[in-house]
């Protein structure tokens, strides 16, 4: 553990870096930048330091939550170059912020369970200046999060006010039922209809990985590799008997698939 003084020279360091890079003798694409031109990059970094949790290298994990910290020290020193805020306002208002959120924790306010804390969670960003225009729980969150992941988060904010199954055995019926509607679209023929019922089912699955404690987007980049891994063995086979993918036939590759499984 480094001592408080070391940590806040490091970042005191990180922000001056900026502040030079920014500056007039500083870096001509660096000074170029503005928020807008900068989101692409933020994503980026966001979905790098999940590759790298995934992966659990620690120094790839260590490297990318750098790039993710310079991303937001980057946009703060462009909203302090327009007089809107610093990077010390961030910090202040996160820390005022958790300290607000964890009654339980900073405050005498009792609550033993995940799903008090999350509820009194809340009803304290509902309370908040920043929330006060909100009509619905819903609001906040954002547009541009991939669909898996948004869909996971409106469902778990419904969820903290009760609106949620309370067995798995409720659960399972629901996906039968949309499986089902979603046949009867595919047997009419009729293709809109087919996408609202797929979008249907697509939404059930999530919520149902919700409800059983797995994170929709996880399981499929998990599956996704999955698949990747098998399907590179398939490709790796045929190599070795000098043909192509399109020279054989579907039973062929379906034999390998399941030797690659095998090999997992």
């Amino acid at each position: 553990m480094h001592a408080d003084n070391e940590l806040n020279s490091a970042f005191q360091r990180l922000v001056d870096l900026m502040a030079k890079l920014r500056g007039p003798d500083g870096c001509p694409w660096d000074r170029k930048q503005t928020s807008g031109s900068l989101k692409p990059f933020l994503v980026e970094e966001c979905y790098e330091v999940v590759d790298a949790l995934e992966d659990g290298s620690p120094s790839k994990i260590k490297e990318e939550l750098g790039d993710l910290l310079f991303q937001i020290v980057f946009h703060a020193r462009l909203a302090e170059e327009q007089g809107q805020f610093t990077i010390y306002d961030v910090l202040t208002a996160i820390y005022e912020k958790m300290i607000r959120r964890h009654p339980h924790v900073f405050g005498s306010e009792p609550l033993s369970t995940e799903r008090d804390v999350l509820a009194s969670w809340e009803e304290i960003k509902r309370k908040e200046q920043s929330h006060a225009g909100r009509k619905s729980i819903l609001e906040g969150v954002p547009n541009q999060l991939p669909s898996l992941l948004r869909a996971h988060r409106l469902q778990e904010r419904a969820a903290r006010v009760g609106f949620d199954w309370s067995h798995l055995n409720e659960a399972l019926p629901k996906l039968d039922e949309e499986i089902a509607e979603l046949k009867e679209t595919l047997t009419a023929g009729d293709a809109g209809k087919t996408e609202e019922e797929l979008g249907d089912v697509f939404f059930t699955l999530v919520n149902l990985s919700r409800f059983l404690g797995v994170n929709p987007d996880e399981a499929l980049r998990k599956t996704i590799s999955k698949f990747i891994k098998r399907f590179r063995y398939i490709e790796e086979q045929a190599e070795i008997t000098g043909r192509s993918l399109n020279e054989m036939t579907l039973d062929e590759m379906e034999t390998l698939w399941q030797e690659s499984k095998t090999k997992d």
